[in-house]
């Protein structure tokens, strides 16, 4: 075994260190983190326009072209996450939680620093993870069913708990149920019923994504700059936020996000390695995860610029776009969307991917892979030097930055759907979030039930029709009963932690009575 991971590893770095694959790599990375940046194209786009492209060039270094593409663009996907509250991208809601709010707090740079270095960390660990257990995931993988998927599912909307301040788990869960709504706007695509379309052609597509997280992100936040009647150049020093000091991350900070570092890596890793599941799952479940395991100090941090709310959604999700490359390479199954587009490609190349690629085309497997880490390290040199001038964005006069935010936002929207309907929706949408964040409800929740609420339905269906409508598949397969044990804990930790503060505070009151009254 170990000898034809090494075998393989060799001939991976043989065929990626010629000088024109890292050129490749390095114009992917570069192209990939520009188109991440703008809100509405997405990891998706990016690498659809890289295709044509990749038709004049050997299989091995068109491969290594969208995997830098494709690793580029949820690299820099982060940036207008923290900036502007504008996550163009699914797997990038989770990280403006607390990206935007410390941003705000005068820390651009160090926020994207901190995101900067988590992506690496947990790209580089996801890739050592592939290249090791790249087979053993794929058993893994392919050993999932409908009701396992639909318990991950329900795992994944426990993170809701994670996006509730103290008292507003209720609200938070609205807002979850509001999502799972929206979700259901559209054609059935099993049965072909129209559902909630209320007579419009233009509903029966669905909602879109990037209209629903534009309207409820960006849009709203600048609105609320509209009536706080701040200007941001009254909050940023635009002298001193490109500053190189504000980028550095002390000893302290490494410190405290190395062990959600380490933890999101391999939970982000696994949960891109289920067919279907992607980077968006693996950063609400990071982010859900460290929520759930922070001290009762730092948790007070969540919403409001934490470092660990940060890192653990970035790490999530690059350890999550790395796994998903485990199902397309050894069984031929696309993770995500981005990579059912590269599955088009390695199909053009007339590569079939699956088992035989390990021993039919090493070449390919091994380049990607290696390609993967190579990527990481230029990611990282390409953008730490240019953070200075992407935070002084921030500096940017209020009259100028509110109407581009808006203009990006109408124009990202406009442009995956060229309907003007979509628009006027997406004006309506913010109008009613507007109104919500003025009391106080949390918008993530709200895309998280949107963005599960599809695959939830479906694997629910099919799970229902395997087991003849009865409940029973929750419980009579050993890894969804695990998995939904699992969800039950987490759910019930809060109440848990909650009756044992008040057992502890119960006997401290008790203990500092009796002392006062032997004194």
């Amino acid at each position: 075994m170990w000898e034809g991971l090494f075998s393989g590893m060799m001939v991976g770095i043989q065929t990626t260190l010629v000088p024109f694959n890292m050129a490749i790599v390095l114009f992917g990375c570069f192209v990939g983190s520009f188109i991440g940046m703008l809100p509405g194209l997405g990891p998706i786009t990016a690498v659809a326009l890289m295709i044509p492209v990749t038709y004049s060039l050997e299989p091995s270094s068109g491969m290594v072209l969208l995997a830098g593409v494709y690793y580029g663009a949820i690299f820099g996907g982060s940036t207008c996450s923290i900036l502007i509250n504008a996550p163009g991208e699914a797997a990038t809601v989770a990280t403006a939680i607390d990206g935007y709010p410390l941003a705000q707090k005068g820390k651009p740079g160090k926020a994207l620093a901190i995101a900067a270095y988590s992506s690496f960390s947990g790209g580089t660990i996801a890739v050592v993870l592939l290249m090791i257990a790249a087979p053993a995931m794929a058993m893994v993988a392919k050993n999932f069913q409908s009701s396992d998927y639909f318990a991950l599912m329900v795992l994944g909307l426990t993170a809701v708990s994670a996006f509730a301040g103290k008292g507003g788990f209720l609200k938070a869960l609205l807002m979850t149920v509001v999502g799972l709504m929206l979700a259901t706007i559209g054609t059935d695509q099993t049965s072909g019923v129209q559902r909630f379309t209320f007579g419009s052609i233009n509903l029966l597509d669905g909602l879109s994504f990037l209209m629903l997280a534009m309207a409820t992100f960006a849009i709203t936040e600048a609105l609320m700059m509209v009536l706080k009647k701040q200007d941001s150049t009254q909050v940023f020093d635009s002298k001193n936020i490109g500053n190189i000091s504000d980028l550095r991350v002390t000893k302290a900070e490494f410190k405290k996000i190395a062990p959600t570092v380490g933890r999101s890596s391999l939970l982000g890793f696994f949960i891109g390695a289920l067919p279907g599941a992607g980077a968006t799952l693996g950063s609400f479940l990071s982010y859900g995860m460290e929520r759930n395991l922070a001290s009762r100090e730092d948790k007070k941090e969540f919403g409001k610029g934490s470092i660990i709310g940060l890192a653990a959604p970035e790490t999530g999700n690059n350890a999550a776009s790395t796994g998903s490359f485990v199902p397309l390479l050894t069984l031929g199954i696309p993770g995500s969307g981005t990579t059912a587009v590269m599955l088009g490609a390695l199909i053009a190349y007339g590569i079939e991917p699956g088992p035989r690629m390990f021993v039919e085309r090493p070449e390919v497997f091994w380049a990607v892979i290696m390609s993967m880490y190579l990527g990481n390290v230029f990611l990282l040199i390409l953008n730490l030097p240019l953070i200075p001038y992407f935070a002084r964005l921030l500096a940017v006069p209020r009259t100028v930055l509110i109407p581009s935010i808006a203009f990006f936002s109408i124009i990202g929207v406009y442009l995956i759907t060229f309907n003007t309907f979509d628009i006027y929706m997406m004006i309506g949408i913010s109008v009613i979030a507007l109104l919500a964040r003025l009391l106080n409800y949390p918008m993530a929740p709200i895309l998280l039930g949107f963005i599960l609420g599809g695959l939830m339905e479906d694997n629910l269906r099919r799970s229902l029709m395997i087991y003849d409508g009865s409940l029973a598949f929750l419980w009579q397969r050993p890894t969804t009963l695990a998995i939904n044990l699992i969800t039950v804990i987490v759910m019930a930790s809060p109440l848990i932690q909650l009756l044992l503060e008040r057992r502890k505070n119960r006997f401290t009151d008790a203990d500092s009575g009796s002392t006062g009254t032997r004194g």
